[in-house]
C-alpha cells in the first residue's frame, strides 16, 4: 500500500507500524470514558453499523462491538490492525477489519450509522477529504464522532508551540486543528454539528510520551528546551508543570459530534 500513500500518510504508516506494540494494554487510550460519554448523547439503532477509522489498537471500535454493534475497524497500517485483532480475539468480539487511509474509504455510499475517529486525525494529510469521506459513507441521519487533540480557538501562540513539540516528538504528526476549523470542515461536507466541546486529558509523563513515539535523543533535548522555556500563556492553558519530578500537562481534547 505504501506506494499509493502521500508523504504524510507514509510517515504515519511507518511510525505506527514500528510502534504498534506501544498502543495496547496500558496505553492512556485504553481508558474509553470519553467515548462512553459521547455515546450517551447519540441515538443509535440497537445493532448499528459502525466504522472506526484509524482504529489503532482498537479501543474505540471494540467498545462499540461490546455494546452489540456491527463494527469495522480500519487503519492505515497492518501492524496496528494486528494489535486490534489480538484484542478482539482476547475479548471474544466479532468485528471486521479493513486497511486503508482515512482520506480514501473503500465503502459504498451510506454504509454506516456511525463513523468514529479518536486521537488520530492530527496525523491525516487531508482532513477535508477525510470529513468528506465520512459524510459520504454515513446514512442520512448517521453520526460522526471525532475525538482528537486540539488547540483552543484564537490561541495562535499555543498552536505554534504545540505543533513544534508534537513534530519533534513524532515527525509523523501533521497538524492539530481547532474546534472551529473542524466545525467548518463538517459543515462544508454537508454535516450538521450536534455538539463540540473541549475536555482536558492529563498526559502522564513527558518521558512516557517520548518512549511511546520512540523520539530521537536530539529531539527529546529540543522538546525539553521548549518545555523549560514555555511562555506563561502556554503554562496556563495546558497546566504545564512538574509533579514528583515528572513533566506533566493537561492536553485539550475536542469531542465533536455531527450528523449527516
Amino acid at each position: 500500500m505504501n506506494g499509493d500513500l502521500d508523504s504524510v500518510q507514509s510517515a504515519a504508516s511507518e511510525q505506527f507500524g514500528r510502534q504498534s506494540h506501544r498502543y495496547g494494554k496500558g496505553h492512556i487510550l485504553e481508558d474509553v470514558a470519553d467515548v462512553r460519554a459521547a455515546l450517551g448523547t447519540i441515538s443509535l439503532p440497537t445493532k448499528a453499523r459502525v466504522l472506526d477509522v484509524a482504529t489503532g489498537a482498537g479501543h474505540t471500535g471494540l467498545l462499540l462491538a461490546s455494546l452489540g454493534h456491527e463494527v469495522t475497524l480500519s487503519d492505515l497500517t497492518e501492524p496496528m490492525l494486528q494489535r486490534a485483532r489480538e484484542a478482539a480475539t482476547e475479548r471474544k468480539l466479532s468485528v471486521q477489519f479493513c486497511q486503508h487511509p482515512a482520506e480514501a474509504m473503500p465503502y459504498a455510499d451510506a454504509s454506516f450509522d456511525l463513523v468514529t475517529c479518536r486521537v488520530a486525525p492530527h496525523h491525516f494529510s487531508a482532513p477535508d477529504r477525510f470529513v468528506s469521506e465520512v459524510a459520504r459513507v454515513l446514512v442520512p441521519g448517521g453520526y460522526f464522532l471525532l475525538i482528537d487533540g486540539t488547540v483552543q480557538d484564537d490561541e495562535p501562540e499555543t498552536e505554534a508551540w504545540l505543533h513544534e513539540v508534537e513534530k519533534l516528538r513524532d515527525p509523523s504528526h501533521h497538524r492539530l486543528l481547532s474546534p472551529r476549523t473542524w466545525g467548518d470542515l463538517c459543515v462544508a461536507a454537508g454535516l450538521h454539528i450536534q455538539s463540540r466541546g473541549i475536555h482536558l486529558k492529563k498526559q502522564p509523563d513527558l518521558e512516557w510520551y517520548f518512549e511511546t513515539a520512540a523520539t530521537s535523543a536530539e529531539n527529546r533535548l529540543r522538546v525539553r528546551e521548549l518545555v523549560s522555556h514555555a511562555p506563561a500563556s502556554i503554562r496556563r492553558l495546558l497546566s504545564l508543570g512538574e509533579e514528583e519530578g515528572k513533566t506533566v500537562w493537561w492536553w485539550p481534547m475536542l469531542t465533536l459530534i455531527a450528523r449527516r
